[in-house]
């Protein structure tokens, strides 16, 4: 078996997902895990299957042939580095005003302390009083051991006075509080 992530995007229109489901399971694979979203009228989203190997090639050409259909896929093998490297899991939750350049800045941070970037969502809103509109994201973040969350902290505590914006960090998973 091999573990592929596939990722896709396409006009929205209902079907996509069953499109590419039914084409995992007539070439044996199992659906383990996915992220997908609606964004300026697109439908995108990264999936991760386990195919038998023997079906890879198949498996490839049948996602090619949606693409008349206005849906592509991308395919990659995945790797067998996160059982080797369990790392600790950290949430990063960040709120500001709206500017160019949050994202680039927090995560020039991270990329500095060695931080890796599990997942993250972001979106803007507007604060319900003053309409003013508030960025928000949460990210997971698996943090190198060395790194004392501390002193990741403190850095993240520095960046936000800079960038003024409010960041959260606790160890564990989105919405459990260390």
């Amino acid at each position: 078996m091999t573990s592929l992530v596939l990722t896709f995007v396409g006009d929205d229109r209902p079907g996509f997902v069953n499109a590419i489901s039914e084409k995992i399971v007539e070439f044996g694979g199992t659906w383990l895990e996915s992220r997908s979203v609606r964004l300026a009228g697109k439908f995108a989203g990264v999936v991760l299957v386990r195919v038998p190997d023997e079906n890879l090639i198949p498996l490839e050409s049948a996602l090619a042939k949606l693409a008349p259909s206005g849906l592509h896929v991308s395919i990659e093998r995945g790797t067998a580095a996160e059982a080797e490297n369990p790392a600790r899991l950290v949430t990063l939750e960040i709120v500001g005003n709206e500017r160019p350049g949050i994202v680039r800045d927090v995560t020039q941070a991270l990329t500095r302390l060695g931080v890796n970037i599990e997942e993250f969502m972001s979106g803007l809103e507007r604060e319900p009083f003053t309409g003013v509109e508030m960025f928000r994201a949460t990210a997971r973040l698996s943090v190198p051991d060395e790194l004392k969350l501390d002193e990741l902290r403190k850095a993240l505590e520095r960046l936000a006075a800079e960038i003024m914006v409010d960041l959260a960090v606790d160890e564990g998973e989105p919405g459990a509080r260390a």
